[in-house]
């Protein structure tokens, strides 16, 4: 191959790597809007945002972790294989922002990592408590709300605290340091 033409390839393949960098820069620039950022104990952990399976469940959350709303809480109920439940200003899986939810169930599965939302036996009242799935349960299928999915930092966790017995209760939980709309975040 002729230098002429080894140094068009060359400058080809650049041109090409650098406008797929700049393309996924620029995508993630944009996704920062419905992406969050929860610190825990160990570490951050970020969560896609789901405004496509459920537009209002997103914007609530945004607005409570906007509002500080998260930071504190405890997760309250915790179970091995299952999930890990928060977002209770009481602590106790009583409590919630006072401002229920319609329903926004999708075909999305519930598997590992999927953000749910919690509810009573009324399928519209959600709240501010969430749940992070720690497996795979198909039994929520269509019954719950997904509302995001951990992109990064799944094994924070699953070092949280495991509650005891079949509720999870734990007895001295974690508890989320900080959550924070990756656009407003600070660090």
């Amino acid at each position: 191959m002729s230098r002429s033409i080894m140094s068009r390839f060359i400058s080809t393949i650049t041109a090409i790597f650098m406008g797929v960098l700049f393309m996924t820069d620029t995508a993630s620039a944009q996704d920062l809007e419905n992406t969050l950022y929860l610190d825990l104990k160990d570490g951050r952990v970020v969560i896609e945002l789901r405004p496509d399976l459920a537009p209002k469940h997103v914007a609530r959350i945004k607005e409570l972790t906007r509002d500080g709303f998260y930071d504190g809480l405890l997760f309250h109920r915790v179970i091995d294989g299952f999930m890990a439940q928060g977002g209770d200003p009481d602590g106790n899986g009583t409590g919630g922002s006072g401002q229920n939810l319609p329903a926004e169930f999708s075909r999305e599965p519930f598997v590992r990592g999927v953000m749910g939302m919690a509810r009573s036996a009324d399928p519209n009242s959600g709240d501010s408590q969430f749940y992070i799935m720690l497996a795979d349960a198909p039994h929520l299928n269509n019954q719950y709300t997904v509302w995001g999915q951990v992109s990064e930092g799944m094994e924070f966790v699953d070092n949280i605290k495991k509650g005891r017995g079949g509720s999870g209760t734990v007895s001295d939980p974690d508890k989320i340091v900080r959550m924070q709309v990756a656009a407003d975040a600070k660090d």
